[in-house]
């Protein structure tokens, strides 16, 4: 690579993109890398404050920015993760499903640590679209030291930094527990908000039942439901009053009762249990119905992925825990 003054790069090729900016209207290369820069040329880039130019020379030293690019995004690549074609030294990876994005962080931040290098990710366990971007990587300098580049892959190892765990269709059954709904006191106000919830996701909700609190009517419909559902959501009697039962009847129904509260507000009364055939029971607590986003919104994409969740990253949800 050499610089030279653009009056004076007629014949040459552009050694990296050349982004013109044009406010209110766009950003992007005006000219991309290799371009035989030509006489009809030296004005525009003149106008866009382009006095000098980097102009192509070979090195067996170092890499130009798109080669290290390449090198990050394969660092990047997995199963249902794919490239744009980079542009002004970047590439993006995108989803090719719609599901869950897992980074391993902490091999993430061993590249970011290194220097003269990034990639910045949405967070883990992200809920993906199909098509949306996940990742974006670049070096910072226009070239880099090969040996630097081929150091921290061996840093950080063969295994894909980012990975997306497609959403599976399931079949979800609901049990609500509560007497005052039972007798027909009142409406219940779950089943409306979880249709709303399961309508984002592949799901079919099966059959849905109501019961007294009374424990075995509990046991009896979870049963029922895992019958034919692989996930159960129970809803109601999930507090600590006399009345409520919902998390001792998942747990006499489970085969891993993985646990009772969480670290997470709206959501700390939150039920998860799983059967030893990997079917999924939940009991959501009463903010479900109100608020937003709770602790079922952070658990369940991970039950559609076929992720499974263990006490330990229960614990891990107080980081951010307070939605």
């Amino acid at each position: 690579m050499q610089t030279i003054a653009t009056k004076d790069a007629v014949g040459m090729r552009l050694v990296q993109d050349v982004t013109q900016i044009i406010p209110g209207e766009k950003k992007g290369p005006r000219f991309k890398k290799g371009h035989l820069i030509k006489s009809e040329d030296v004005p525009i880039l003149l106008s866009m404050g382009k006095e000098n130019l980097y102009v192509w020379t070979e090195s067996d030293d170092m890499l130009h920015e798109e080669a290290a690019a390449e090198i990050l995004y394969q660092m990047c690549a997995s199963e249902n993760v794919y490239p744009t074609d980079v542009s002004e030294g970047k590439i993006e990876a995108k989803s090719k499903v719609s599901g869950l994005l897992k980074v391993d962080v902490e091999r993430l931040k061993k590249l970011n640590s290194f220097g003269e290098m990034m990639i910045a990710t949405k967070p883990t366990y992200f809920e993906a679209e199909k098509d949306q971007t996940v990742a974006g990587m670049r070096v910072i300098p226009l070239f880099i030291e090969k040996e630097k580049m081929n150091q921290v892959v061996e840093l950080v190892g063969p295994a894909p930094l980012l990975e997306i765990a497609p959403f599976k269709f399931k079949k979800v059954a609901i049990v609500t527990t509560g007497s005052e709904i039972f007798k027909g006191r009142i409406k219940d106000g779950f089943e409306p908000v979880l249709r709303k919830k399961m309508a984002a996701y592949p799901t079919e909700i099966v059959a849905v039942k109501i019961v007294d609190d009374q424990l075995s009517m509990i046991k009896e419909a979870v049963n029922e439901m895992l019958a034919i559902a692989d996930i159960v959501l129970c809803t109601g009697g999930m507090s600590v009053d006399a009345d409520d039962l919902t998390p001792r009847a998942i747990n006499e129904s489970a085969d891993d009762f993985v646990t009772y509260g969480t670290p997470v507000l709206p959501g700390a009364m939150f039920a998860l249990a799983y059967t030893k055939t990997g079917q999924a029971i939940m009991g959501l607590p009463g903010s479900v119905i109100f608020a937003k986003r709770t602790v079922f919104d952070l658990i369940f994409p991970r039950i559609m992925a076929d992720i499974p969740v263990d006490f330990s990253d229960i614990a891990d949800l107080g980081h951010g825990g307070l939605l």
